[in-house]
């Protein structure tokens, strides 16, 4: 951390290695991996075609953004309202919330399975991991203590969030990569297909859906772009620090999706267990077959804290935006700690009623599934809306000082932003496709979920938005008004 001295007195800076670790810690989670796994060599395609076209233009555009309205509250709200008005807004926050909520019982999925894999008994431990109704009140179990950590205020969070990522997250990360390197260097099997090429077959399209998912991986990376003005030098040392973690979240990924690809077939890949079978195989194989139950300990308390981080995230900024009259009052009351209480009551009730969807498909995998791929759908509609904000703000708001600015024309904004958006589109059409490589039961099935999921969740904030009052907004609301209204 460095220092700066101002007319205040001295502000503390971030540097750009520091930046460039919260940008990694920020990105990278282990559940994904073992879908990209099932892809081999080429999964690296994946990777680096999905950092070039999505997680890099959203850093960047995020962070002229970002800065550009440093000084008022709203986010994604204040950005694409400012493009498009402020219904178009309110769907931006809405989806940002309503993604993350459907996405809570699948990241807890992940962490129900660690669970079930503290024992020592690895055939014991897969069955119980299968079992939709251990699964059920795992989930849930664990989703409500985070709520219930979340409402005591942002003290408690941030330890939980800050212990809980470096031990569950960035340390297994940097484990499962050098079991991978030793393992074969000590002449382990590789079950891996070093035959194939590193270019997929992409006339396949059923199997590109699981490779859509790599777009969620990298998602969230907008919420960095707050930090823009907190590092010395922006314009030179933000995309330098972003770089980095690209190029740093990238490489965890890759290593970590071979690592697995070279202890578990291909054809054996479970969306939900391999992470930890995996683990397992290089235990045995190194002879410490208990090390197994620490690292689901450690993974638990991961997934424990990426859900506090959300938890506490997406939902305060939809209740700042709520306060200033774009939800009704009962969705504005917080509790002693200021924090937004009915709204994580409502989320919760939501992630309720979506757990309950174990009892209706086919398989945890395909549950597991088929609500990943819908947050991604969601989540992808609002990136749409970002960069083409963020195009459209050039010319709306082409006079309005950008502290930190994409190149000195207009070009590399339309460039970056064109290929983020084309990304997120490509991404979106992809994820309707029902994935060839794992059950998901009746296509019927799959496809209403999906298409009247995004019809009725894009819908709803329309509805709200209308309904709206003028008594609706809480007086003590210090939301800044749009550029328009100034005049």
């Amino acid at each position: 951390m460095k220092t700066q001295k101002g007319t205040a007195g001295t502000v503390a800076k971030i540097s750009v290695a520091t930046l460039a670790i919260m940008n990694i810690t920020a990105v990278v989670s282990l559940r994904g991996l073992p879908s990209e796994a099932t892809y081999g060599l080429s999964s690296a395609f994946y990777y680096l075609f999905a950092a070039i076209v999505f997680l890099i233009p959203t850093a960047m555009v995020a962070a002229e953004l970002a800065a550009m309205f440093s000084d008022k509250q709203g986010g994604v709200f204040r950005w694409v309202g400012e493009a498009f008005g402020p219904r178009a807004g309110f769907l931006a926050i809405w989806l940002q919330w309503i993604e993350s909520t459907i996405w809570y019982p699948t990241v807890l999925t992940f962490g129900a399975v660690s669970f079930a894999y503290i024992g020592l008994n690895g055939a014991s431990d897969a069955a119980l991991a299968s079992n939709k109704i251990f699964t059920l009140v795992t989930v849930l179990a664990i989703y409500w203590i985070a709520t219930f950590i979340a409402m005591k205020g942002i003290g408690w969070v941030g330890k939980i969030s800050k212990w809980g990522g470096l031990i569950g997250t960035i340390i297994p990360a940097g484990l499962l990569i050098v079991l991978g390197i030793i393992y074969i260097a000590t002449g382990g099997h590789n079950y891996m297909d070093m035959q194939q090429s590193f270019i997929p077959d992409l006339t396949k399209l059923d199997n590109l859906v699981l490779a859509s998912s790599i777009f969620l991986f990298y998602a969230g990376m907008e919420m960095m772009g707050v930090h823009v003005m907190d590092i010395n030098n922006p314009s030179r040392n933000y995309p330098k620090a972003i770089i980095i973690g690209s190029l740093a979240t990238v490489c965890i990924f890759v290593l970590g999706t071979f690592a697995l690809g070279v202890i578990i077939p291909a054809k054996d890949i479970n969306l939900t267990q391999s992470l930890l079978i995996g683990f397992d195989n290089f235990f045995r194989y190194f002879h410490i077959p208990w090390a197994g139950s620490v690292i689901a300990v450690a993974l638990m308390l991961g997934v424990l804290a990426s859900v506090l981080t959300w938890v506490a995230g997406p939902s305060k900024g939809i209740f700042t935006v709520g306060k200033a009259g774009y939800l009704p009052p009962f969705f504005q009351k917080s509790n002693s700690h200021g924090v937004q209480r009915n709204i994580l009551l409502v989320q919760g009730g939501i992630v309720t009623l979506l757990s309950l969807l174990f009892v209706v498909m086919p398989s945890v995998q395909s549950f597991y599934q088929i609500l990943s791929q819908l947050t991604i759908l969601l989540y992808l509609i609002m990136y749409m809306l970002m960069f083409a904000a963020a195009i459209v703000l050039r010319y709306k708001m082409k006079d309005a000082e950008r502290p930190f600015r994409l190149g000195k024309g207009n070009a590399l904004m339309w460039i970056l932003g064109v290929t983020g958006f084309s990304g997120s589109l490509l991404a979106f059409v992809l994820s309707f496709i029902p994935p060839g490589q794992i059950n998901t039961g009746s296509n019927a099935v799959w496809y209403t979920v999906l298409i009247a999921g995004c019809m009725i969740m894009v819908v709803i904030p329309f509805i709200i938005y209308a309904l709206r009052k003028p008594s609706w907004r809480d007086p003590s609301s210090e939301f800044a008004p749009f550029h328009w209204e100034k005049k």
